[in-house]
């Protein structure tokens, strides 16, 4: 039996009719492999979708033009691949299309719920393009549902899976399939017990890649990419990037978790357990050879990392009753974060107030004052950046923070983050 192979496609990767046709014939140069192709959403459609979401539309008509603008954008995409115009490719398209419209027209219930029941037709749109692209291609491939194959809790927007339920379900449905071609299924979501739509978290269609590689014990994993490999930083930041050969698994665990934008911060671990490696590849240079992520000792070439979060705010909550921060006080705190799915990229607290970095989100961020005004007082701050380096040095970190003030700042001997104005 031929080993299985996971790639990943993101969404620049199939953001138009040229990058569909780039990423088929990357997906042609592996004909003789058994390849299960996960695909996100086209281009920025999730953050289209996002606008979407019931609730967060000003009036219908706005949520009218933005349906229509996510409709002509797949359209376009879709009529300049397949010739044939009466391809079944757009009634498959139009019944998505349909759904939506009704899903995104009702009267809001949960944030979390009906993000996830919206922001789920981006993949499920791209990848029904990509399937249908590849059998015209003469690419023999079967699309998969993935809220089918990934179990998840009821947990909306950061679903948890259920392994084991997951792993023999994979089994069961993917590798009959693979004995006849390829498999092309979605990134980012799932499926809870009830038959709702879950997301695994932002940007987590690399951990769906990571998901199907461990439970069919795949031999490797590729996460295609428009950068030539996992660079030391964003080229958009540095001019002088190093492309990284070989990073260990602990390495990018710690990277992914601080937010490095080329792994999703739960990939690494599902691969890591079964010893697979990950691949970080170009689709712009498939032929290079790209970084890869496995049982490794060091990083090579041994450089600096730097991670950039922009779009960042520094919350201070304080006990109303000017009592000390403690572990009551902080207990509060968190069970509120976890029932609001919020994620905090930094925290620290002093002995009057507690400090968290978070995304900028405005509705959640209505939604936690809302729970926390009882008990704390709130201010924070907005348009910040979170810079985080590994393996600094003081000029390292003087020539990145370029004379801006530091909100608040943790360091050890490794790595050093830093909260300052994004400016």
């Amino acid at each position: 039996m031929q080993e299985i192979k996971v790639f990943k496609f993101g969404g620049a990767s199939v953001n138009s009719a040229i990058a569909v046709r780039n990423m088929v014939s990357i997906v042609r140069d592996y004909s003789a492999e058994r390849l299960v192709v996960v695909v996100s959403a086209m281009g920025k459609t999730t953050n289209l979708l996002e606008t979407l979401v019931p609730g967060v539309p000003a009036n219908e008509g706005e949520r009218r033009r933005r349906m229509e603008q996510l409709r002509a954008y797949h359209l376009d995409i879709a009529n300049e691949l397949f010739v044939d115009k009466g391809h079944r490719v757009f009634g498959k398209l139009e019944e998505l299309f349909v759904v939506l419209d009704m899903m995104t027209s009702r009267a809001p219930s949960s944030y979390n719920f009906d993000y996830d029941q919206t922001v789920s037709f981006g993949e499920l749109l791209s990848t029904t393009i990509v399937a249908e692209y590849l059998a015209v291609c003469g690419i023999a491939n079967t699309w998969v549902d993935a809220r089918e194959l990934i179990r998840t809790d009821s947990n909306y927007r950061e679903g948890h899976v259920d392994w084991p339920f997951t792993e023999h379900n994979v089994q069961q449905r993917l590798l009959p399939l693979l004995s006849r071609g390829h498999v092309v299924t979605q990134g980012f979501i799932g499926g809870a017990i009830n038959h709702t739509t879950t997301t695994l978290g932002r940007e987590g269609s690399d951990y769906s890649a990571a998901v199907l590689s461990y439970c069919l014990d795949a031999a490797s994993m590729t996460i295609w990419k428009d950068v030539p490999g996992f660079l030391n930083a964003d080229p958009k930041y540095f001019h002088d990037t190093v492309k990284i050969d070989e990073m260990p698994y602990n390495e990018a665990l710690e990277l992914a978790y601080y937010g490095a934008s080329v792994i999703h911060p739960k990939t690494v671990k599902p691969i890591q357990n079964k010893n697979i490696t990950l691949h970080i590849k170009s689709f712009v240079t498939p032929q290079a050879p790209g970084s890869v992520v496995g049982p490794f000792d060091a990083l090579r070439p041994a450089t600096p990392l730097y991670i950039f979060k922009n779009n960042q705010i520094l919350l201070s909550i304080l006990p109303r009753d000017f009592s000390f921060i403690a572990e009551d006080n902080l207990q509060t705190i968190f069970a509120t974060f976890a029932t609001l799915g919020v994620k905090v990229n930094l925290m620290q607290n002093s002995a009057l107030s507690f400090s968290v970095c978070l995304d900028d989100n405005p509705i959640l961020l209505r939604q936690l004052q809302e729970a926390l005004a009882p008990s704390f007082h709130l201010r924070y701050n907005d348009g910040l950046q979170l810079i985080t380096v590994r393996y600094h040095t003081p000029d390292i970190v003087e020539r990145i923070v370029a004379g801006r003030p530091i909100l608040l700042q943790q360091q050890s001997r490794v790595t050093t983050q830093l909260v300052v104005e994004n400016r």
